[in-house]
C-alpha cells in the first residue's frame, strides 16, 4: 500500500507549478477488538477531522466505528484512510481520557470500553432528533428558589470549600439532601454548566426524579433501562448536539452522556451495589465519576445516609466529608421500634411469617386509612440451614461460615474450604427437629397478606415487576395512599417519602447476615437503616417499625436501630484492617470455569502457585465460587489483596487470560 503522503508536479510553458496532496494522520480508538493487545490504530485523512469525532474505519476486511483520539506525525508504515465521519460534533475530551484511563485501571481493552460509552446502534441512521431548547435564556433567568434550612446551608458551604473534587455528603434519612442537590444543579445552570444526576435505578428513586423534573422541567433529560435502543440513541444524539446546559438523570450509564460543558456530578444513594457493573467491562461508577471530576476540576458529590465504609474512610481522611445529623423537619418524631424474636413462636400465633403485633398494626392502619410497608431482603434469602427453635446456624467447623444444603447429595457443604457433612435430623444444640433449610420470597408474603386481608389493596415491587406494575408506573397510587400494603425488596427500601405511611415491617432482618462475604454486615446495616428511615419523617405523629429476626442480639441490628453509623463504621473498619480488606488493601477476584471440577481446581491451583511467587500479595485458598455449578460447569475462585494497586495490576498480568478478573469487587459472592 502506498504512503498517504504524495507530491504531484505539473509544468507548462509559462511557469512551473507544484501541487501537494497532504494527508493528515490520526490515532483512532476502534470500537472492535482486532488483536490481543488492542489499542490505538493510525489512519489517514485528506481533510482535517476533530479530536473526539466518531468515524467509520476499515479494519481488516470489514468496517467498524472508532473515535479520533489525537493527531500524529506520519508513521513509518502504510496506513488506511478514514472511511467517513459519522457525527459532526465530537465527544467531549473527558470521555476520551476516561477510555484510556479505564483501560489501564481495569485491565480492559479500549474497544470494549468504547462499546460501553457509545450507545448501541451508533452507526445506524435514524430520524433526526432535536436537542431540547425551548426558551432556554428566559428559563435561566427565572430559576426557582430552593428552600434551605441552616444545616443544609452549612453543608452546601462545606461542599464548596472541601479540598477534593469528590466530596461525600453523609446525611441522615430525611435530612434534605435533595434540596442540596437542587441548589447545586441550579448554580451549575447559572454558570452555563450541565449536571449529571446518577441514581441507582429510576424505579428506586421515582420521587427524586419527579422533584428534579418539577423544578427544572425542560432542562431534564432522562435515561433509563426501559427505553428502546432507538430511543436511547436519539437521546444520546440530542445531548451530543445540544448547545445549552442540561441536567441528565439516569443510572450508571448516564455518566457517559456526551455533555459539552459538564460542571457537576451528583451520585445519589452512592452506597448502592448497582453502581458497580458486574458484566464486562466491570467497573465502579464512583471511581469513574471521581476521575472525570478530577480531570475537569469540577465537583462530584456522593450522597448517602449509609455510605460504604471505604468511601467514608477516604473522604474523612482527605477532609472532604460533609455531615448532616438533623432531619429537615425538626418536629419529626422518631418511630417506635420493636424487635421481635423469630425463635419465640408465641410471637407468631396467627401466622408463621408475620408476628402478632405486626398484624395488629396492619389492621389498625387499614381502619385509619394508613399505609404499611413490608420489606424483605430477598437477595439474602439464599439457602442456609438454621434451627427454627433456637436460632442455631449450621456453620463450617473450619471457616465458621454458613453451610449450604446440596439437595442432590443431601449434604451441607462449605463453599469456602469444601468441608461437607450429612444433614442432621435434629439440632445438635437444642435437639429440635425444626430445621429450616431455605428462606422465603416476596411472592409468598404477598399471597399470605392477600389471604389475611382480603379487602386491602396490596402491591408487590421487586425485580420481577413488569413495566405496567412497576413502582414507577404505580408511583402516584403509592404516594396518594391508594395502595394499603406495599411489599418489596430494595425497590421500596429507599427514596420513598410517603405521607400516609405509618408502619414498616422488616420480615427477616438477619437474612443474609451470615453470607460468606466481607461486606455482608455492611449491606444489612444499610438496608435496615434505610427501611427504618421511611417513617418518622414528620408526616404522621406516631409511626412504628417491627423488626423480626432470629438474632435479636446482633450488633449490626442494634446499631441500625440506634442509627449509630459512626460506631458501626468504626467496627467495620477495625475488622477490615485486621483482615486486609478495602480500604486498607486493593482487592481482586479471579474465577475460572470448566466442565469438570477437577480441571477448574487444577487451573486455580496453578494460578495461586504463580501468584505466590510475587511479594506483597495476600492470597486466599482456592475455593469454589458461591454459585459453584451451573450449565457452563464448575467455577472456582481466588481472592487477591495487595497494599499497592500497581502491584495488584502487574500480578494479574501473569495469570492465564482465561481467568475472569474482577477488580475492586464490592462483594465476593
Amino acid at each position: 500500500m502506498h504512503s498517504r503522503f504524495s507530491v504531484k508536479i505539473t509544468t507548462n510553458a509559462l511557469n512551473r507549478v507544484v501541487v501537494y496532496n497532504i494527508y493528515m494522520f490520526y490515532e483512532v480508538i476502534p470500537g472492535k477488538i482486532f488483536n490481543k493487545n488492542a489499542g490505538f490504530l493510525t489512519y489517514s485523512a485528506e481533510e482535517p477531522v476533530k479530536i473526539g469525532q466518531i468515524v467509520e474505519i476499515p479494519l481488516g476486511r470489514s468496517k467498524t466505528f472508532g473515535i479520533i483520539y489525537k493527531k500524529v506525525a506520519q508513521p513509518d508504515f502504510p496506513t488506511k484512510p478514514i472511511s467517513k465521519i459519522l457525527y459532526s460534533n465530537p465527544l467531549p475530551t473527558h470521555l476520551l481520557k476516561l477510555i484510556v484511563w479505564m483501560s489501564e485501571y481495569y485491565l480492559t481493552p479500549m474497544p470494549t470500553i468504547v462499546s460501553l460509552i457509545l450507545p448501541n446502534g451508533v452507526t445506524k441512521s435514524r430520524r433526526a432528533s432535536k436537542a431540547k431548547n425551548p426558551e432556554k435564556t428566559e428559563q435561566a433567568q427565572k430559576l426557582p428558589i430552593i428552600p434551605l434550612n441552616n444545616a443544609q446551608k452549612m453543608a452546601l458551604e462545606a461542599l464548596k470549600t472541601a479540598p477534593e473534587a469528590t466530596k461525600l455528603l453523609h446525611g441522615v434519612t430525611g435530612s434534605g439532601k435533595t434540596n442540596i442537590y437542587l441548589e447545586m444543579a441550579k448554580n451549575a445552570l447559572k454558570e452555563h454548566k450541565s449536571t449529571i444526576l446518577l441514581v441507582p435505578e429510576i424505579a428506586l428513586t421515582s420521587q427524586l426524579v419527579r422533584v428534579f423534573e418539577d423544578t427544572f422541567s425542560t432542562k431534564i433529560t432522562l435515561i433509563h433501562s426501559r427505553q428502546t435502543e432507538a430511543e436511547r440513541h436519539k437521546i444520546w444524539e440530542g445531548i451530543l448536539n445540544a448547545d445549552d446546559p442540561q441536567i441528565v438523570v439516569g443510572p450508571r450509564s448516564a455518566l457517559f452522556a456526551p455533555l459539552k460543558d459538564l460542571g457537576l456530578i451528583i451520585i445519589d444513594e452512592c452506597h448502592e451495589s448497582t453502581y458497580f457493573q458486574e458484566n464486562t467491562p466491570k467497573y465502579s461508577t464512583l471511581r469513574l465519576a471521581s476521575f472525570i471530576a478530577k480531570t475537569l476540576r469540577i465537583d462530584c458529590v456522593e450522597g448517602s445516609a449509609t455510605p460504604l465504609a471505604q468511601d467514608y474512610y477516604l473522604a474523612k481522611s482527605r477532609g472532604s466529608l460533609v455531615t448532616i445529623k438533623e432531619k429537615a423537619i425538626k418536629t419529626a418524631k422518631p418511630p417506635k421500634i420493636e424487635i421481635i424474636d423469630f425463635k419465640n413462636r408465641d410471637n407468631f400465633l396467627k401466622n408463621r411469617y408475620f408476628s402478632n403485633n405486626l398484624l395488629k398494626a396492619i389492621e389498625e392502619n387499614l381502619k385509619n386509612h394508613r399505609q404499611t410497608l413490608i420489606f424483605h431482603n430477598r437477595r439474602g434469602s439464599a439457602p442456609l440451614s438454621i434451627c427454627e427453635s433456637c436460632g442455631e446456624e449450621f456453620l463450617c467447623p473450619n471457616c465458621f461460615l454458613p453451610l449450604t444444603l446440596h439437595s442432590d447429595t443431601y449434604e451441607l457443604i462449605c463453599h469456602t474450604c469444601g468441608h461437607h457433612e450429612k444433614v442432621p435430623h435434629s439440632c445438635p444444640k437444642c435437639g429440635s427437629p425444626n430445621i429450616l433449610h431455605k428462606g422465603f420470597g416476596t411472592k409468598l408474603l404477598e399471597s399470605e397478606l392477600k389471604r389475611l386481608f382480603k379487602t386491602a389493596k396490596i402491591a408487590r415491587f421487586d425485580a420481577d415487576n413488569k413495566k405496567n406494575d412497576s413502582l414507577d408506573a404505580l408511583y402516584d397510587e403509592v404516594r396518594n395512599g391508594d395502595i394499603d400494603i406495599i411489599i418489596g425488596t430494595q425497590t421500596v427500601a429507599k427514596g420513598l417519602d410517603l405521607k400516609n405511611l405509618a408502619t414498616v415491617g422488616i420480615v427477616q432482618a438477619d437474612s443474609g447476615l451470615s453470607l460468606p462475604d466481607y461486606s455482608s454486615e455492611e449491606r444489612i446495616f444499610e438496608l435496615i437503616t434505610q427501611v427504618i428511615g421511611r417513617v418518622g419523617r414528620g408526616h404522621i405523629e406516631d409511626t412504628n417499625v417491627f423488626i423480626q429476626t432470629f438474632r435479636p442480639d446482633s450488633e449490626v441490628i442494634k446499631a441500625a436501630i440506634k442509627n449509630d453509623y459512626e460506631s458501626f463504621v468504626d467496627h467495620i473498619l477495625y475488622s477490615r484492617k485486621k483482615s486486609h480488606f478495602p480500604p486498607f488493601s486493593f482487592l481482586a477476584k479471579i474465577e475460572i470455569t470448566y466442565k469438570t471440577e477437577a480441571l477448574s481446581i487444577k487451573k486455580i491451583r496453578e494460578a495461586r502457585s504463580t501468584l505466590s511467587k510475587i511479594d506483597g500479595l495476600y492470597l486466599s485458598a482456592p475455593a469454589p465460587a458461591f454459585h459453584e455449578h451451573d450449565k457452563n460447569g464448575y467455577t472456582w475462585q481466588l481472592v487477591i489483596r495487595a497494599k499497592s494497586r500497581a502491584k495488584l495490576i502487574e500480578s494479574l498480568k501473569t495469570i492465564d487470560p482465561a481467568f475472569r478478573v474482577t477488580l475492586d469487587p464490592p462483594s465476593l459472592l
